[in-house]
């Protein structure tokens, strides 16, 4: 497996302090960000999920725990939508650049508005995906928020 990735050359280029972290990535797992978290031997809220969303029709990344679900009402709310909505798992490739299960908020094809769930940043440090199945970067939470200029609001159901 290759840690050199879209995402990681992307957090190298900002200058983030980061360290990345590779696991047995399981393609049956039922929820790929909770088996990445027990694989790292984690916290799960410390192990973040990227969802590619739509808000009034528009894509948005999403970053929030792996042990949480987004609320679509809430989400709307924080970027100032009326409606939100998953976008469909091919279309969320296609849009991010990332195969689902690899999908990484840095180094996607186009830089999306993102939303990070406000628990997040409880943490001393977080995970997100690194751009592969089976890749995850270490950083700072406030740094996710910072580099993606994502807002920071309560997000999740």
């Amino acid at each position: 497996m290759s840690k050199s990735t879209r995402a990681t050359k992307a957090l190298e280029q900002a200058g983030a302090a980061f360290s990345v972290h590779a696991y047995d990535y399981d393609p049956d797992a039922d929820k790929i960000g909770m088996q990445a978290a027990e694989a790292l031997g984690e916290a799960p809220q410390r192990v973040l999920k990227t969802l590619i969303a739509l808000v009034d029709g528009k894509p948005v990344c999403v970053v929030l725990r792996s042990d949480r679900e987004v609320s679509m009402k809430k989400l709307a709310a924080a970027l100032g939508g009326k409606s939100a909505e998953m976008m469909k798992p091919a279309e969320a490739e296609r849009i991010s650049g990332y195969k689902i299960g690899g999908v990484s908020p840095f180094g996607q094809n186009r830089r999306l508005r993102t939303a990070i769930d406000s628990e997040a940043l409880a943490e001393p440090y977080v995970f997100v995906n690194g751009g592969q199945r089976g890749l995850q970067a270490r950083l700072s939470p406030q740094d996710v928020a910072r580099l993606l200029d994502a807002t920071v609001a309560p997000i999740t159901a």
